[in-house]
């Protein structure tokens, strides 16, 4: 639970007050990533789900999406646009990872923060026409992947920013992997309890096969640009392991 309370007081802008706080904390609460990314989902669910019934699909979807972003004070959306605005020129590591630092936002990121927000309200506007069972059952497990996914990329990369500036330095030095072990299991128990809901198990397969890919190509990326994963990259990864499942889950097929 003191972990949780740890991820759950660092992913998002709930007020979680904790008595004591130890560094070590925070390399070990990763693993309860997916259980955040689940309430958030939740959040999402709820107000898409509430708003569906008062307003056309795409407000509902602009709404959902609102409140999601909300929670999480747009969280990973600024590391998506750090990253893009680092990466998508082609300058040396050490100027890509300057670029990163700098509070401004450039071009390449603006362009993905904007596309990522439309193709996201678009999604989800198509959920929102839909059984409202399949919404559901995507805003919480692409939310729960999405940051297993950046677990993933933590887990199997070396940080690779500076360790002294980094804003979290216990996440800079290294994540165990029976930290990623567990949060692989919050994952299994959610679409365990979907597969029972009545969710068709090929969308959750493709679904668990997107955030996967979304992963593996963020941290080729990484390595090759950066050698190594930062806060922003993670950020990034988590954006695009959301779009993936949530592409999966309105694919027709």
């Amino acid at each position: 639970m003191r972990l949780f309370l740890v991820a759950l007081q660092f992913l998002t802008r709930l007020p979680v007050r904790l008595r004591r706080f130890e560094p070590a904390w925070l390399n070990d609460c990763v693993r309860h990533f997916p259980l955040v990314g689940t309430l958030v989902g939740a959040v999402g669910a709820a107000v898409l789900v509430g708003a569906a019934q008062l307003w056309p699909a795409w407000v509902a979807a602009v709404l959902a999406l609102a409140a999601t972003v909300a929670l999480t004070g747009g969280f990973h959306e600024d590391g998506l646009a750090d990253t893009f605005d680092a990466l998508g020129g082609v300058v040396p590591r050490d100027k890509a990872l300057a670029i990163m630092k700098d509070s401004r936002i450039g071009s390449y990121g603006a362009l993905a923060l904007g596309l990522s927000l439309l193709l996201r309200a678009a999604l989800l506007a198509v959920l929102a026409t839909r059984p409202m069972l399949g919404a559901v059952a995507a805003l919480l497990a692409s939310h729960a992947l999405a940051r297993a996914a950046a677990v993933g990329v933590m887990v199997s990369l070396p940080y690779g920013g500076d360790v002294e500036h980094a804003k979290a330095k216990p996440l800079a030095l290294a994540v165990a992997l029976h930290n990623f072990v567990i949060a692989i299991g919050w994952c299994a128990l959610l679409l365990a309890a979907l597969t029972v809901a009545g969710v068709h198990v090929p969308k959750l397969a493709t679904a668990v096969v997107a955030a996967a890919f979304a992963a593996f190509v963020m941290r080729q990326w990484l390595q090759c640009r950066l050698s190594g994963y930062t806060g922003d990259g993670l950020g990034a990864t988590e954006q695009l392991a959301e779009i993936a499942v949530l592409l999966a889950f309105t694919a027709s097929f």
